[in-house]
């Protein structure tokens, strides 16, 4: 009896040991039958959704603003961010120059306005008010300061000391310009008012004799 007893013992842990193996269990009903369960594993992958946000690019004004160093060495505005066209400046055909910003609106007969530029002169020369051009020469010397010429030069006041101020180019002497390009919209002038080449052209051939000038603080 106790060897019979074994050998089922035996053959019990057998089945169980395949069961296991197999990874299945097997469950005995009443009537005999077995049924087998088996389980399943599954895997859930969470997917994520980036977005972006464009923002504009800030404009001249507020950059200086952001960075005050860079304003002390760069014009608040520049010809792809120019200043709006101040209301006070008159109407009709004429020309706008506005001091403490360093900078000229070209305005028609209609009130456009059809070019506009940064310029180089003297804070507070000449005095506000409104002008007339006066005389226009295309090569011109300096009276106060030894082989400095001007070019398409466009007179239109007097300074303090009783010389002629106008817009001309760049001016140079012995060959070599006075300041960049780059640094117009500050003020390095002596008096007149100083202009990229192609502007100070441009002035001569729109300021004649007689054009309105608008000198704003």
């Amino acid at each position: 009896m106790s060897f019979r007893y074994r050998n089922v013992v035996v053959t019990a842990l057998i089945a169980t040991a395949l069961v296991v193996t197999l990874g299945t269990s097997s469950v005995a009903n009443a009537a005999g039958e077995s049924s087998t369960t088996s389980s399943t594993t599954s895997t859930t992958i969470a997917s994520t959704t980036t977005t972006s946000t464009i923002l504009p690019t800030p404009t001249a004004a507020e950059t200086s603003l952001l960075y005050p160093a860079r304003a002390l060495r760069f014009p608040e505005y520049t010809r792809l961010n120019p200043p709006l066209l101040p209301a006070n400046s008159g109407v009709g055909r004429r020309v706008v120059y506005q001091n403490k910003l360093q900078w000229v609106w070209v305005v028609d007969a209609n009130n456009k306005v059809r070019e506009t530029m940064p310029v180089s002169g003297r804070r507070g020369v000449p005095k506000p008010g409104e002008y007339r051009v006066t005389s226009q020469s295309l090569r011109s010397y300096s009276l106060d300061f030894e082989g400095v010429w001007f070019v398409n030069m466009t007179r239109f006041a007097f300074g303090p000391a009783g010389g002629n101020i106008g817009f001309h180019a760049i001016p140079t002497k012995e060959g070599k310009v006075l300041q960049t390009e780059e640094q117009l919209g500050t003020f390095q002038g002596s008096g007149c008012i100083r202009m990229a080449p192609d502007d100070a052209k441009l002035i001569f051939k729109f300021a004649t004799r007689g054009t309105k000038v608008v000198v704003l603080p």
